[in-house]
């Protein structure tokens, strides 16, 4: 699974201002990551506002990143939520075939047990015609896969080939790279930690900054993986201050606010979101323009 090793990004929605999908946005940015030479894509995670877009508007999304991508990279769909049955009836009745993997989120809202999750991407696997990236994030979820339950899916399906660990424990993401199943991915799912989780052994990172600075982020993690401890770190304390930034009045109005400054879309954003206030706008531009 080297395709996954390195930098994915977790691509926005743009919106216009009337909020409709700004297609001709997606394209650019598509393109500016495709430069900046991150190693794969990812469409409809979180960061893509997945929970506001209608049916219709994720087809459109879908449709337009797999053209724009036109196979230069590989491409990975977040296909995830709390109704099991759902989510497995997607994945049998969906074209996957421009896809490589799967992003799925461990299930929301109904808390449940281990075993709970387990039997939930058991079933997703079960379903899944291709590999599952599974995917921690605790302070979203209100729930933590705990390793154990990641390395017995690991070991008991082929095709669950890595986990996105949000965790923002670099200890529990420690105890996942020691005791995983050869050939199994830990892939970063917190900007800030990547580094210190690729030099322990992780496989990269699926990234929100990464998209904003692609060229330099991507860079980091190459150098991570190949134990260029210096230069990495150098690349790390240059895009710190922005990583904190993005994330300091929530995702994606952080990363819309850079993408608005570089002039690739507006920084739209769709209730419950808005958009960060002045004081930040201001911080996050003079960031980019450096």
């Amino acid at each position: 699974m080297q395709k996954f090793e390195g930098t994915g990004v977790a691509l926005v929605t743009p919106f216009k201002k009337d909020f409709s999908v700004d297609v001709e946005a997606l394209q650019r940015i598509v393109e500016f990551v495709t430069k900046g030479n991150v190693e794969y894509l990812v469409v409809l995670g979180t960061t893509a506002e997945s929970a506001t877009l209608s049916q219709d508007e994720k087809e459109l999304v879908i449709k337009t990143i797999v053209e724009a991508n036109a196979g230069k990279l590989p491409l990975v769909l977040g296909v995830g939520g709390n109704n099991t049955l759902k989510v497995v009836e997607e994945l049998k009745t969906r074209d996957l075939s421009k896809f490589d993997a799967i992003l799925s989120v461990s299930p929301y809202y109904n808390k449940p047990t281990q075993e709970g999750i387990y039997q939930h991407f058991k079933a997703v696997a079960e379903a899944s015609p291709i590999p599952v990236i599974l995917y921690n994030v605790p302070g979203r979820t209100a729930s933590n896969v705990l390793p154990a339950t990641i390395i017995r899916l690991a070991n008991d399906f082929k095709n669950v080939i890595a986990v996105k660990e949000a965790a923002g424990d670099i200890v529990q993401a420690m105890k996942l790279i020691q005791n995983k199943p050869e050939g199994f991915l830990v892939i970063s799912g917190d900007d800030m930690v990547t580094l210190p989780m690729v030099l322990s052994g992780g496989s990269g990172v699926i990234s929100v900054i990464g998209q904003g600075f692609p060229k330099e982020f991507s860079e980091m993690v190459r150098l991570g993986l190949q134990r260029k401890v210096d230069e990495a770190y150098e690349l790390h304390y240059l895009l710190a201050d922005s990583i904190d930034m993005i994330f300091e009045q929530g995702n994606p109005a952080g990363i819309k606010e850079v993408f608005k400054s570089l002039g690739l879309s507006e920084n739209t954003v769709r209730l419950p979101l808005v958009n960060v206030d002045d004081n930040l706008a201001n911080r996050l531009n003079n960031f980019t323009k450096k």
